[in-house]
């Protein structure tokens, strides 16, 4: 498979034109489809939540979120422009399968979370604006799958043009709606200063935080920076990266300038007003129109639509991105797109029907705790990769830079560890839940603080082990052992070209008297229920294949030919059949699946390792 991040537009953007300040704009346009994700409605509800409860408390936490966004994503960059890898590529060749499945796992509830939140924001700009019910408009949201391939038509840079007009006009409406607003800016700048009321402020600056570092955007930008074509020499890359970080910098600071504004604003009439439990979209909406008049809630519900259509896009393109990345394994972009969004739509239909209109805005606030706690699993990787001087060289982060980075991680996941330990501690001393689902809860929690403390360690004990390896030592040290010839060798055989191939290295482990067994695993339905007994036209046809096979290497001067029928599972019964007929080394071909054929069938070659303690030649 061809490894290229977003295949379709990989390398499309040339930046080598003969005009500077061509060549500066060429970089221009990644971070703003990366900053989208910071501008979706998941970030609305917890800035208008924030704003309400709290007034300009929660300020500094923005601009905290936004530094730590600042800082990964040009990490995040720097990994896709120097490896030619977006995040889940380098996280296949780093890490060992059972992590990557894990990885992958969270990285789609991770996307899916965010479609979440913005299939609820659209619905709710509907209904604002229309008066239209909310489970049609969350229906409706599902039309805008085709948005991206339509896009996609038109080439990157058309792309990028439709997210930065949206943007402009989230940020033009709150623009506006901060004049109305008239916030007072002393207050304003005390809110730069860092405090944290009550636990219940900590909930929602986890939110704040999970919104605006979102892990999907650390996938995303680390392929997006690759649709830039560039050389490979020094100059060339360290001119990407500074550019990609101007790019970073501009994008992201326009995203804080909205999450401000969109708290400020709730600060200066809710919080002012003494509403302080407006914690959603709805009730924001009807309010700012007492507040501010008319045009405040028209404003609130076009911004609302825009964010919420802006994010479909780059969300779609982050679930390609880590699919391909993690899986090897390419689907229909309009299928990806329909099922990341079924896996949204299908929990809020059934939420919003059980539980009524008043859930969505629980369920925003949700999505995006939901994200925060899923941050660890993406940034610790990132920081692992880009200190890595073997893999980015001379542009492996320097120690300061690497000492933020996990300051800033360190800061995520204490958080979040604090955030499930309250929320654990208030479940647990509930009497009325029962002792197995406060088991459930704990193994889940220890399980995922295990993984968490892999991902860490892993490319640290891989590294400390290359450090100590000295083939040299080994050599010295050890003698070479003689090994005996083998008396009795195992052959398995699916009947395939394949077969040929194997059959040619027999040579070099077999004479012509060695004992030699030829083996085949019938896997029909008769096979695997009736066993040994089984007696139909498969079975039969595969007794008659290994006589043909034994009849032939006879003639080759061969001497001592058996054949060996297994019936059910090749791997299970090519351990009992070597261990009864003592076969000293096995002789396999591998069968040749690929992507996601081998992800469900696997092969007989890679399960059989775990399973015989014997040699095995794979061919």
């Amino acid at each position: 498979m061809n490894k290229k991040s977003l295949q379709e537009v990989h390398e499309s953007i040339n930046t080598d034109s003969p005009k500077r300040w061509r060549r500066i704009f060429a970089f221009f346009g990644p971070a703003y489809l990366v900053a989208v994700g910071y501008l979706d409605p998941g970030n609305w509800a917890t800035d208008i939540a924030g704003g309400s409860k709290f007034g300009y408390a929660l300020i500094w936490v923005l601009l905290m979120s936004n530094l730590m966004a600042l800082l990964l994503q040009s990490l995040s960059a720097r990994l896709g422009i120097v490896r030619g890898l977006d995040l889940a590529q380098t996280n296949r060749e780093y890490y060992p399968k059972w992590m990557n499945y894990i990885l992958y796992a969270f990285a789609e509830i991770a996307i899916a979370a965010t479609d979440l939140a913005e299939v609820l924001g659209m619905a709710i700009g509907l209904q604002l604006l229309f008066g239209l019910d909310l489970i049609w408009g969350v229906w409706i949201a599902a039309l805008d799958t085709f948005l991206l391939l339509v896009l996609q038509r038109f080439g990157m840079r058309k792309m990028e043009a439709f997210i930065i007009a949206l943007v402009s006009i989230i940020g033009g409406c709150f623009l506006v709606e901060m004049f109305l607003a008239k916030p007072e800016l002393e207050k304003v700048v005390q809110g730069f200063k860092p405090s944290l009321p009550n636990n219940e402020a900590l909930y929602i600056a986890i939110g704040i935080i999970g919104a605006t570092v979102m892990p999907h955007n650390l996938y995303l930008h680390s392929a997006l920076v690759q649709t830039r074509k560039i050389k490979r020499d020094f100059q060339s890359i360290k001119r990407a990266i500074k550019y990609n970080f101007f790019d970073s910098l501009i994008a992201l600071n326009l995203a804080f300038f909205v999450n401000a504004s969109i708290l400020i604003l709730a600060a200066a009439t809710f919080y002012k007003a003494g509403l302080h439990d407006i914690a959603g979209l709805h009730d924001a909406y009807r309010m700012l129109s007492n507040i501010l008049g008319p045009m405040a809630p028209f404003l609130f519900a076009i911004a609302l639509i825009a964010a919420g259509q802006s994010s479909t896009v780059t969300g779609t393109l982050a679930g390609q991105i880590v699919m391909e990345g993690y899986l090897h394994f390419r689907m229909n972009p309009a299928l990806r797109r329909l099922l990341t969004r079924m896996l949204a739509i299908i929990p809020a239909v059934i939420v919003i029907s059980i539980l009524g209109d008043n859930s969505v805005d629980e369920m925003l606030i949700f999505s995006q705790v939901l994200l925060s706690m899923q941050l660890g699993f993406a940034v610790i990787p990132l920081i692992h990769f880009v200190s890595d001087k073997e893999k980015m060289g001379k542009f492996a982060i320097k120690l300061p830079i690497k000492i933020l980075s996990w300051l800033v991680c360190i800061i995520i996941v204490i958080l979040n560890i604090k955030l499930v330990y309250d929320e654990e501690i208030l479940i647990f001393k509930n009497p009325e839940i029962s002792l197995g689902v406060k088991i459930v809860l704990g193994c889940i929690s220890f399980s995922l603080l295990f993984f968490l403390f892999n991902i860490i360690i892993y490319p640290w004990l891989v590294r400390a082990k290359k450090l100590k390896f000295n083939i040299h030592d080994n050599l010295v040290k050890n003698k070479l052992s003689q090994i005996k010839n083998f008396n009795t060798i195992g052959i398995a055989l699916n009947f395939s070209k394949n077969d040929a191939k194997v059959l040619n290295y027999l040579s070099l482990v077999a004479d012509k008297t060695t004992r030699i067994i030829l083996i085949h695993i019938t896997e029909s339905a008769s096979a695997n229920y009736y066993g040994k007994i089984a007696d139909d036209l498969e079975t039969k046809f595969d007794t008659k294949k290994l006589d043909s096979y034994r009849d032939f290497l006879e003639k080759e001067g061969y001497e001592n030919i058996e054949t060996k029928l297994g019936y059910g599972l090749p791997a299970i019964n090519l351990r009992n059949l070597t261990e009864e007929n003592q076969i000293e080394i096995l002789l396999i071909a591998k069968h040749g699946h690929k992507g996601l054929v081998n992800l469900i069938f696997g092969t007989t070659s890679t399960k059989i390792h775990s399973k015989i303690d014997i040699p095995i030649l794979i061919v």
